[in-house]
């Protein structure tokens, strides 16, 4: 099992439309999936199409870990019915696709005070995700104590980035507090990598940044990089995957989030260092 968290220091840069693009690829391939909704907005729970008929969301389940009982508390994410529905051979496996849903609960740990034990919280949630290959975390858009009980929880952390001046620079700000966690609380976390997202390639700007990105983060900004997708809040609320969306659009950002979800796979996370920054 891989646990992966999906962060970003600045709200607003589709953090969770990666989450749940890699979620998408994680379906099509057969790839059995956890995403766990940690962000107290719950928008990759809205997004997965989860109906929840009594189970705990994921902050009743960190109140009170070792008892949380994961199994019986996930939610199948809806897309799982499509996916069963769109031509699957006779015989073949059912996907797995399930959510640990979202709530505003959870924002009674989003402090920045958080000691060693309430860090361990998803940890031992997690304990009981032996049946999944893949775990993607959706963290909220700060370094408070949801973000660092993720990074313990996770092999790898995956960052999200626009290309903009302010995004570029609180990628650097989380790879160096990603460095500092790991001395401190998880040395065996490894930054998977920086996935540029909302690309817009007739940007001079953003031309400007994905240069800038790439002269300070090397081969840790993966690729491909995410184009701006003009369907894509249609897409997220009609609580589809991007892989059964019609259109050639989707089918382009089907393949992107196919690439990713490989290089994501198979990425060992270098060193986590950065560069200096250059400027303008």
């Amino acid at each position: 099992m891989q646990v992966v968290s999906i962060s970003s220091l600045k709200g607003g840069v589709g953090k969770t439309s990666v989450t749940t693009g890699l979620a998408s690829a994680a379906l099509a391939a057969g790839i059995p999936t956890l995403v766990v909704d940690l962000d107290p907005h719950a928008d990759a729970s809205t997004a997965l199409g989860v109906h929840p008929d009594g189970q705990l969301d994921i902050g009743r389940m960190l109140k009170a870990p070792r008892r949380a009982r994961l199994a019986d508390n996930v939610v199948p994410s809806g897309w799982v019915e499509r996916a069963r529905g769109s031509g699957s051979p006779a015989g073949s496996p059912v996907p797995i696709l399930d959510v640990a849903v979202g709530s505003a609960y959870t924002g009674i740990y989003d402090r920045p005070d958080l000691g060693r034990r309430d860090l361990r919280r998803l940890s031992a949630v997690l304990a009981g995700a032996e049946n999944y290959e893949l775990v993607l975390v959706d963290c909220p858009p700060s370094l408070n104590g949801l973000t660092r009980m993720a990074w313990s929880a996770s092999d790898k952390v995956t960052l999200v980035a626009e290309p903009g001046l302010f995004s570029v620079a609180g990628t650097e700000r989380t790879m160096r507090a990603i460095q500092l966690f790991r001395q401190e609380f998880a040395p065996n976390l490894s930054p998977a990598g920086i996935v540029a997202n909302r690309v817009r390639s007739a940007s001079s700007e953003h031309s400007f940044r994905m240069a800038e990105m790439q002269s300070m983060f090397g081969e840790l900004l993966l690729s491909p990089v995410i184009p701006e997708q003009a369907n894509w809040q249609q897409i997220q609320g009609a609580a589809h995957s991007v892989h059964h969306w019609p259109g050639d659009s989707a089918k382009n950002a089907a393949a992107l989030f196919d690439a990713l979800l490989a290089n994501l796979m198979k990425s060992t996370g270098a060193n986590g260092k950065v560069r200096d920054r250059s400027r303008r």
